[in-house]
């Protein structure tokens, strides 16, 4: 007998597409969406497929101006952000409110990258059956799997097979993750569905340990090698839970009245040398993911968090710049190179921002006076195009089992503003040396630059017609828009309640800022020259440029043909450092959802951060946790959105309920499966 599968838990009625058969586990990389072919009528288009909650596909092509729509049972065997070949005969759906005519629509001919194989899943029913229903909500059918475990166990696995679409998918267990709700399972799971691994093989924390065994007489035969700075006074400045410290400073006043101001970072390449496993993993990983209440690292521990780590009263390789600096920030000289510390004072950013604000303590004179030449710094850098992006991150008290019991923002104080400050310093200048020794050399440097583009005006002109539907402006001539306006525009909102919901608005029109060979400049920063240097342990982009620092430095030259691997590299650390970022939200929103869970019937204020036509978004003004109040519970009128200006309105009353708006709300509902959160009008 043949299974129907489910588009959200409904079958399938729709016949069976002809399809290719296919290998479930085989990779490309998409080159973009093109049209493929043109029949008479019909036309062939590839895409990116993307499939929502309810089991509607929508294929987005690149000339056309909609997306196409797959109905139900036209999706053949295809899975969410799948790449695939689609059939169109000119077919129309119903025109969508504001709409003249209906998409265009089609089926799923052929799948031209699968882009994901392996999942993360609850065993559940499906009609009788026990199958294993994707966590991931988007994945619109359940998966058959042999010897299945006991309802809601999570479990790991990977697509086995899936040719028919008239029969449910095949799975292959990876891993029995363990119950549900658990709150280390739900963790995992959140590291595994983003395509990480939460732990390390055992091969690579033997080579990890092996380094560290080895490492005493390996410092014996480094030090001749190496700028001593132990005698130099040396802190750090991390989180109060902090395993990993990646950089530390140095200071020193000088007999001409400047200082010198040492940026100490940990030496990971020295350690991670290319080829090693430990360097196929860190490649693989391409960051350290920070979720909630823990860290899952770059390195294995023997490295992360010992070796590598920066920490106090030991002996530690570094790759250093080296400042000569007046007390107006300027600098006058520049070292770079290989160098061994000894840190004496290792400062949470409390305690050190209380010597800042005392006066009183370990570095009583040094941090103030840092934290001032830090400021001016800072100054400068606004007066250059800078763009003031800060905002206050939500933290988390948590009980022995994980349960959220306080949820708060925390804001960045000077001890922040001034290690960020030395950081972007150690960057920025560091790229400039590599761009300038080519330029004098007359050569084309291969480098991995951090890189932010100019917006797209496109993205600015909506960002201004938001702002006004809000009672804000900023300046613009033809979607395009300075730094000094973008500021002009934070400076006027500080402090008011939309304050967060229009600096994330402004930060989601800016491009995302990247690693590339190819230097465009970072417009955030307003700098011309911009790298990752300054995190190592955790950035896998700062070992590759530390190498490349080295060689430079060393008067060696880069063959061209690496300049493949390094432009490859610098893909893929960006696709996981999106991924990684990803993870971090999933557990941030789950986190606020089981918050909010506990407080189901309570009264908050919040901010109405965004508003559609079947509902608004509402943030809790305190602990930033959103949630939605449908259209039905608004009241009794019938409301329709104004899109022009970003508002619900009754159509009898003429009440409006407007984006940025305050309103009272109650919780009333709570789903940690899918991290949603109902809110009602209190």
């Amino acid at each position: 007998m043949k299974h129907s599968p489910a588009r959200n838990r409904h079958v399938n009625r729709g016949g069976k597409p002809h399809q290719k058969p296919h290998n479930p586990h085989k990779h490309h990389i998409s080159q973009g969406t093109k049209t493929i072919q043109n029949k008479g009528e019909e036309k062939i288009y590839t895409g990116i497929l993307s499939v929502n909650s309810r089991g509607a596909g929508f294929v987005t092509v690149d000339e056309l101006e909609h997306d196409i729509e797959i109905p139900e049972g036209s999706l053949g065997v295809a899975f969410h952000r799948d790449v695939v070949r689609v059939s169109t005969r000119g077919q129309t759906g119903l025109p969508r409110r504001g709409e003249k005519k209906g998409r265009l629509q089609g089926r799923v001919l052929e799948i031209t990258t699968r882009t994901k194989t392996r999942f993360v899943g609850t065993v559940g029913t499906y009609g009788n059956k026990r199958v294993i229903i994707a966590d991931d909500k988007r994945i619109h059918v359940p998966f058959e799997a042999p010897s299945l475990p006991a309802s809601s166990t999570k479990v790991f696995f990977e697509l086995a097979n899936w040719t028919d679409s008239q029969r449910l998918p095949e799975a292959l267990i990876i891993r029995v993750l363990g119950q549900k709700g658990d709150n280390d399972v739900e963790m995992e799971s959140i590291v595994l569905e983003r395509g990480f691994n939460a732990t390390f093989d055992p091969e690579v924390v033997a080579e990890a340990e092996s380094i560290r065994e080895n490492a005493p007489e390996n410092f014996k035969n480094e030090i001749p090698n190496r700028r001593d700075f132990r005698n130099t006074p040396t802190f750090t400045i991390d989180p109060a839970d902090a395993k990993d410290f990646d950089d530390a400073l140095s200071f020193k006043k000088l007999s001409n009245g400047n200082f010198e101001l040492g940026v100490h970072i940990a030496d990971v390449a020295h350690f991670v040398r290319p080829g090693s496993l430990l360097d196929r993993e860190s490649q693989k990983r391409g960051v350290s993911i920070y979720l909630v209440d823990r860290t899952i690292p770059m390195l294995p521990e023997a490295l992360s968090a010992d070796l590598c780590s920066l920490k106090p009263n030991e002996d530690k390789l570094t790759f250093s710049a080296v400042f000569e600096m007046t007390g107006e920030g300027e600098v006058k000289n520049r070292w770079f190179g290989r160098s061994i510390i000894h840190s004496v004072r290792r400062f949470t950013y409390e305690e050190a921002q209380e010597v800042i604000e005392s006066g009183v303590g370990d570095f009583s004179k040094e941090l103030p006076f840092l934290n001032t030449v830090a400021k001016k710094i800072l100054a400068e850098r606004f007066r250059n195009g800078a763009i003031s992006f800060e905002q206050d991150e939500v933290k988390f008290e948590l009980d022995e089992k994980g349960r959220p019991m306080r949820v708060f923002r925390k804001q960045r104080k000077d001890a922040h503003k001034l290690i960020e400050e030395y950081m972007l310093l150690a960057n920025r200048e560091v790229a400039t040396y590599v761009e300038h020794l080519h330029k004098n050399k007359k050569t084309t440097p291969l480098f991995v630059y951090r890189i932010h583009d100019f917006p797209n005006p496109e993205k600015i002109t909506e960002l201004g017609i938001f702002l006004k539907a809000v009672g804000y402006e900023l300046k613009m001539a033809a979607g395009k828009t300075s730094a000094r306006d973008i500021n002009a525009l934070f400076k006027q909102i500080e402090g008011e309640a939309e304050e967060g919901m229009i600096k994330t608005a402004a930060i989601r029109s800016m491009a995302k800022a990247i690693y590339s060979t190819k230097n465009i400049g970072h417009f955030g920063l307003g700098f011309e020259y911009y790298t990752h240097f300054t995190s190592p342990i955790r950035r896998y982009a700062d070992v590759l440029v530390h190498r490349l620092l080295h060689e430079y430095l060393s008067g060696r030259s880069v063959s061209t043909q690496e300049f493949a691997f390094y432009e490859n590299m610098s893909t893929r650390v960006t696709e996981n450092e999106i991924r990684a970022t990803e993870a971090e939200r999933d557990s941030i929103k789950l986190k606020q959802v089981e918050y909010m869970s506990e407080r189901i019937g309570k009264t908050f204020e919040g901010i109405i951060s965004g508003v559609t036509e079947w509902g608004l978004y509402v943030e809790d003004k305190e602990t930033k946790c959103e949630g939605m109040v449908k259209v039905r519970d608004l009241g009794d009128d019938y409301y329709t959105l104004d899109k022009k200006n970003y508002c619900l309105t009754g159509e009898r009353t003429k009440k409006k309920y407007s984006l940025g708006d305050s309103m009272r709300f109650k919780v009333v509902g709570a789903d940690t499966e899918r991290k949603t959160l109902d809110y009602a009008l209190a």
